[in-house]
């Protein structure tokens, strides 16, 4: 198909199909004349604290933001020893170790298994306050161990935060542990023209200090903070988005589907596999290959952008090899090597769809 261009994401797409409802949403902002902290923030904190079945939900102006109010909030408010000791998944996006080590916590990175996430036997033996559980690529954090663990560790004092960025969708938007930080990045499956971000909680002590951290303290000023605040538009935008996500999810879920099926007798193995399929939310398709930066190559002349997500774990970073981590043969490291995001969003046509499978399959084969 000479010519074929596929970006590896749609949001120009999107805009185009969406224009008029964002453009009335925008004018509806503009004439109110409340730009900030009004009924639409309201209203789509309202509906996070809904999706996710939690108490609460603050919007702010990141996801990498929500992190550090959560580590700030814990820092002092937890009864932990201080500094805490967190253990982190070494691979993930910087933000996730950021957070925490800007705070004064003692980071550990612990090897992940064959799909990426955090692998419980790889849990080092040392004394630790804190976990973050990363669904890397959009994979449910309840097929992490058991349930019951996450229960007793909770139980035992030990916090359990979600760096939810990519998986907050997934798995009926379960939560799990005492806070998880979202994004809306333009990358993610709910998109802002912009940053974005909230925390959800049932911890009625971080809702109240997210509130303030987001707008410098106030109204108590107990506690300091920054102006992290989400505008209306941005609000008003993503609520009109919400009408359409799970139409999008399914159409990411039959995508990927697609794609399993037809790579699997290429020797690509899918990350995304059977058994975590259908509690997957799909934030990206992300293949195993040898060969990977050859096969990206070849996918970039025949019109398919491609990504890698991530090109190093978080231990190989020369900034965070002070601290403890897996060593250079552990399965994060070799992951690493390999990964390659194909472009998924719900606005590839079926023709584009078929196209990115068979080219993968066909550049496979020919370089095997």
């Amino acid at each position: 198909m000479p010519g074929l261009t596929i970006p590896f994401v749609g949001l120009a797409k999107q805009y185009h199909n969406l224009r008029s409802e964002i453009l009335d949403a925008t004018d509806e902002v503009l004439r109110s004349g409340s730009l900030m902290d009004g009924n639409f923030t309201a209203e789509f904190e309202n509906w996070l604290s809904r999706r996710n079945g939690t108490k609460h939900a603050v919007t702010c102006h990141s996801g990498t933001q929500a992190l550090e109010i959560i580590a700030a909030y814990y820092t002092t408010h937890s009864g932990i020893p201080n500094p805490p000791t967190v253990l982190i998944p070494a691979v993930t996006y910087v933000a996730t170790a950021n957070a925490f080590m800007r705070a004064g916590w003692d980071v550990h990175f612990v090897d992940v298994d064959a799909s990426g996430i955090f692998d419980m036997r790889a849990i080092p033996d040392i004394s630790y306050q804190a976990m973050v559980l990363v669904g890397l690529y959009g994979s449910a954090i309840s097929h992490i161990g058991d349930t019951k663990i996450w229960q007793k560790m909770i139980l035992g004092d030990r916090l359990i935060i979600e760096d939810a960025a990519q998986h907050w969708l997934s798995a009926a938007a379960v939560r799990i542990g005492q806070a998880a930080a979202i994004s809306f990045d333009p990358m993610k499956n709910l998109a802002a023209y912009g940053n974005g971000g909230a925390i959800v909680t049932n911890d009625a002590g971080l809702y109240r200090y997210a509130q303030a951290w987001r707008n410098n303290g106030k109204p108590s000023h107990h506690d300091t903070g920054t102006n992290s605040r989400m505008s209306e538009l941005d609000c008003a935008t993503l609520l009109v988005k919400t009408r359409y996500l799970d139409q999008w999810q399914q159409r990411r879920s039959t995508i990927a589907q697609f794609w399993m099926d037809k790579l699997q007798v290429t020797g690509v193995r899918c990350l995304v596999t059977r058994d975590n399929h259908h509690d997957h939310c799909h934030h990206k398709f992300v293949i195993d290959v040898d060969g990977r930066d050859i096969l990206q190559r070849n996918l970039t002349l025949r019109g398919i952008e491609t990504r890698v997500h991530y090109a190093q774990p978080l231990h190989e970073i020369a900034v965070y090899r002070q601290w403890p981590g897996p060593s250079f043969l552990s399965s994060a490291s070799a992951l690493c090597r390999r990964v390659l995001s194909l472009p998924i969003y719900p606005e590839l046509t079926d023709l584009q769809v078929e196209y990115i499978a068979d080219q993968v399959r066909d550049c496979v084969t020919s370089s095997g």
